[in-house]
């Protein structure tokens, strides 16, 4: 198993049990009373289980399982997956910080569009380098 695909799903574990963490703490009794940015996590939760545990660990296996591109680069340009891999993470990371912020009330600047811009870029990296290696045999 590649380096990287190895760090995309170790990423991938952690954001599952911290998006479990996040639902039981959103559903313990009086937890919102005492803790009141539990009662706005719902989309934070949503991205550590779609982007941060979903997405991430289709990418790792991706990376590692789909046809190889070339015998000189059998997965393709492996910085394009390192770029991915870090976008995706810098951006969830933010979007983690920033949106119960901002469903408080409080201005988050542009720190939610850098989020998610640093998300879609990852997509278009990822993409770009697994687009090569999807051919007919």
């Amino acid at each position: 198993m590649p380096p990287l695909t190895r760090w995309f799903v170790k990423f991938a574990l952690v954001y599952l049990v911290a998006a479990l963490l996040l639902a039981v703490a959103m559903q313990w009794p009086g937890a919102t009373i005492r803790v009141p940015w539990l009662a706005v996590v719902w989309p934070t939760y949503l991205h550590l289980l779609v982007v941060g545990w979903l997405t991430q660990l289709i990418f790792g296996v991706a990376f590692w399982l789909f046809p190889r591109h070339s015998a000189a680069r059998p997965r393709g340009y492996e910085w394009l997956g390192w770029t991915s891999f870090v976008l995706l993470n810098v951006g969830l990371l933010v979007r983690v910080l920033a949106e119960p912020r901002a469903a408080l009330g409080h201005h988050g600047g542009l720190l939610l569009p850098c989020s998610a811009a640093a998300q879609l870029l990852a997509g278009v990296a990822f993409v770009a380098n697994l687009w090569p290696r999807v051919r007919e045999r």
